[in-house]
């Protein structure tokens, strides 16, 4: 089987303002839909992704997911 890339990167809120990821950029519906989507479409969205991010004005109030990870990782040691 072949990995599918994704520019996840663990925050998943979705800003309501743009209905941008705050985290990847990517939309509720593109999210949902990208593992049915073809290489070449994702790859569309993927170059889109900056130039998304830099319209989203601000972050999300709650604890991402990565954060979480990382602090978790940090207090076990």
């Amino acid at each position: 089987m072949t990995a599918i890339e994704s520019p996840c990167i663990l925050v998943c809120s979705i800003d309501m303002k743009t209905g941008y990821c705050f985290g990847c950029g990517r939309t509720r519906d593109e999210i949902g839909a990208w593992l049915t989507m073809t290489p070449e479409i994702r790859r569309e969205i993927m170059a889109e992704l900056p130039a998304r991010l830099a319209t989203v004005e601000r972050r999300p109030r709650r604890e991402t997911r990565r954060a979480r990870m990382a602090r978790e990782r940090g207090s076990v040691g």
